[in-house]
């Protein structure tokens, strides 16, 4: 076996599938911090009461995803990481406050919980535009150009609208009454936004980057890719169904929204790495040039093999003890 050739690929495959959990899981924690502002006190608490299982479990895979890039693609790691130590420093100090908040809400008197709400806010919408400036800045090789700077703050500010949506599904499957009535509202008005936002993205990458575009548009390059935005066109029109029609959601079928979003991400995913592999860094950088050396690789497979399932295992069990809908926020 070629270990040079399929070790680089396994450790980019394992980062590419730790990312996407992360944006799945986490996006829909970070949605309902932007959502918070919107709901009464009450609902606030049963919010945050959706969430508080699964957050240490959802930031696992962020942690993960950036482990991997800096042990296995060294190289990469350190052009990625410099490039963007300000948005990073950023989306960390959007972290800090959504950890601050989500533990001195619980703890402060009355006067000052509406102040700890309104940091959970602000540091969720820290984190999800930081995140948003950090994936346009990816795609467009790390430029510094005005039209990469340009693209970069349209993923800015349209990732929140994913998360939002995110939010809401998870919601749909945690509450009810009417929290799950507002849930179905939010989802509603924040679909179509995002819808737009994909759109405008899926338009604007190509423009900002010549190997994407000669990916999608050669032959047959761009036959490959076709599944993809087919697959996502019926995928989108489905959730549309699905919020306007609100039958299925109202009849016990409320995953089906949160279960559509996954798919949705995992097509954006896979048209992610279709483009850009076999590059780490588009233009500059391959994953085999960027690659640890062969056997620091190998030795950091077994500890891989042994951490990513254990990972998995985890989140899983923690999803199945607390599966069912949210109550009312104790802390007793």
């Amino acid at each position: 076996m070629d270990l040079e050739f399929w070790l680089p690929l396994f450790f980019a495959s394992a980062m590419g599938l730790a990312l996407l959990i992360y944006v799945v899981l986490d996006g829909y924690d970070l949605g309902i911090g932007l959502l918070l502002p919107f709901a009464d006190d009450h609902e606030k608490d049963i919010m945050i009461a959706a969430i508080g299982p699964f957050w240490d479990a959802n930031e696992t895979w962020i942690v993960l995803g950036i482990g991997i890039l800096l042990i296995a693609f060294p190289q990469a790691h350190g052009q990625i990481l410099t490039f963007m130590y300000i948005p990073v420093t950023v989306m960390l100090m959007g972290l800090i406050l959504r950890g601050i908040a989500f533990d001195f809400r619980a703890k402060a008197i009355a006067q000052k919980k509406d102040m700890w709400n309104a940091i959970f806010a602000t540091g969720s919408l820290i984190t999800a535009v930081a995140q948003g400036w950090m994936l346009g800045a990816y795609i467009t090789g790390l430029g510094l150009t005005a039209i990469s700077s340009l693209f970069s703050v349209l993923i800015a500010v349209t990732l929140p609208a994913l998360y939002i949506l995110l939010g809401a599904a998870w919601l749909l499957i945690k509450t009810e009454g009417v929290l799950f009535d507002k849930a179905l509202r939010w989802a509603q008005k924040s679909i179509l936004p995002m819808g737009a936002a994909l759109l405008l993205v899926s338009i604007a990458t190509p423009l900002v980057s010549q190997t994407i575009a000669d990916k999608w548009f050669s032959y047959p390059d761009g036959l490959k890719l076709l599944p993809i935005p087919l697959l996502s066109t019926v995928t989108f029109a489905s959730l549309l169904w699905l919020l306007f029609d609100q039958k299925a959601l109202r009849d016990g079928k409320e995953w089906l929204l949160y279960t559509g979003l996954i798919m949705l991400c995992l097509l954006a995913a896979l048209g992610l790495a279709y483009s850009i592999l076999p590059d780490i860094i588009i233009g500059q950088m391959t994953i085999w040039e960027s690659a640890a050396s062969s056997k620091s690789l190998l030795f950091t497979f077994w500890g891989t093999a042994v951490v990513l399932p254990m990972i998995i295992v985890y989140t899983f069990f923690v999803y199945r003890i607390f599966s069912g809908k949210a109550n009312s926020l104790t802390y007793e």
